[in-house]
């Protein structure tokens, strides 16, 4: 049994993370999508109200769970028992960052980091610009599940 993590702040979860997900969940036996605790970042939802987003939007896949975890991410790796990162990539510079710290989980711990490119209709989407549409009352209906646009549009009410 071949066990993917995807971990991620997911604030909040959007339709090209959903994408990664449903393209992994295709691939692997079992997907662990992880919502990262950062204490550092400024989240608009709480680590509970993602879990709960995640949990709804990722409910159609049998074979994906929903954790979240705090410290390294090689350790949660090992905890829940993950053959492969996975790490979703827009952009080159994405592609910068996450291979140093694919290089840095492989040298804590051995693990392997597979990159996932995202579909074109979703390399222009974060989180942060999802966030930003719609605190200025921008939709953002076209870039987030209806529930999480739900979620958006009550945050910003």
């Amino acid at each position: 049994m071949t066990v993917a993590l995807i971990p991620g702040s997911f604030d909040p979860p959007t339709n090209g993370h959903l994408d990664v997900i449903e393209r992994c969940s295709r691939l692997f036996d079992e997907v662990v999508v992880a919502v990262i605790k950062n204490p550092s970042k400024r989240a608009l939802f709480t680590e509970a109200e993602r879990i709960d987003l995640l949990a709804t939007v990722t409910a159609r896949w049998d074979n994906v769970t929903i954790g979240v975890f705090g410290g390294l991410l090689v350790d949660y790796a090992e905890e829940v028992g993950a053959d492969v990162i996975v790490k979703g990539l827009r952009a080159v510079t994405d592609f910068d960052y996450e291979l140093q710290m694919s290089q840095m989980n492989r040298h804590l711990s051995g693990i392997d980091t597979m990159f996932v490119a995202t579909k074109p209709e979703y390399g222009y989407l974060s989180s942060s610009l999802v966030k930003d549409v719609s605190s200025l009352g921008g939709s953002v209906d076209s870039l987030v599940p209806e529930v999480v646009a739900t979620a958006l549009k009550e945050r910003s009410g």
